[in-house]
């Protein structure tokens, strides 16, 4: 299974009912990025957005935050009527906060819970709290910004986390964002992801069509 999620970060807002209706048509997931300007630098969209999104998404919402506090809003984010909900490990240890209970309580509002890794973490940091995950989001770029280079570790980091959840027998997804295009999306997939997170390749495709059956591979 391969899965495209166009991250709206890169779409275009003067026109965003546009994108999303693009969206729509061909993709399977929306990606929406959180960011609070202190877990991250930039500051993206806030609470209207995303609720401006959910009335027009035919798509499951997939958000992902990169904020200070994920506990904080774990709630009030579930309420949009997003499908999955993932904060990153990072930013859970800073609080304080023990990522079993928040991705136990985002499964508590019917949402899936994620647990996210910036490029720097260990992978096996992800394994104690696999079980409580339905995904896991690695970062193949660092979390915050637009357009940067895919990092080529990636592949392996993907693979290790793919045999660990084979090892174990538990059916958790892995996600992959940042960097992604056709390029390296088929190793990707061969490795073990499933969820491609694709904004400025999306969004900037000459035929987007076209460019969501070729990550999907549906030829």
């Amino acid at each position: 299974m391969r899965l495209l999620a166009p991250s709206l970060l890169s779409a275009n807002f003067l026109h965003l009912s546009e994108d999303i209706e693009s969206v729509n048509n061909n993709a399977d997931i929306f990606h929406l990025d959180i960011m609070d300007g202190s877990f991250v630098p930039n500051l993206s969209y806030g609470f209207p957005v995303i609720e401006a999104i959910a009335k027009e998404a035919k798509k499951p919402m997939d958000t992902h935050l990169m904020i200070v506090n994920p506990k904080k809003y774990l709630k009030r984010f579930a309420d949009t009527g997003t499908k999955m909900l993932s904060f990153h490990l990072e930013a859970a240890d800073k609080a304080g906060d023990n990522p079993i209970d928040l991705l136990d309580e985002i499964r508590t509002y019917g949402v899936q819970a994620g647990l996210v890794i910036n490029p720097d973490i260990e992978v096996s940091r992800l394994f104690p709290y696999l079980e409580h995950c339905d995904y896991v989001l690695i970062m193949s770029v660092f979390a915050g910004f637009g357009g940067q280079k895919f990092i080529e570790s990636t592949y392996d980091r993907v693979r290790e986390v793919k045999n660990e959840i084979i090892r174990r027998k538990l059916d958790v997804k892995i996600e992959v964002d940042g960097g992604i295009s056709l390029s390296n999306v088929d190793k990707l997939h061969e490795c073990g992801a499933e969820i491609f997170v694709a904004g400025s390749s999306y969004f900037k495709a000459d035929n987007r069509e076209l460019f969501a059956k070729s990550m999907r591979k549906e030829f």
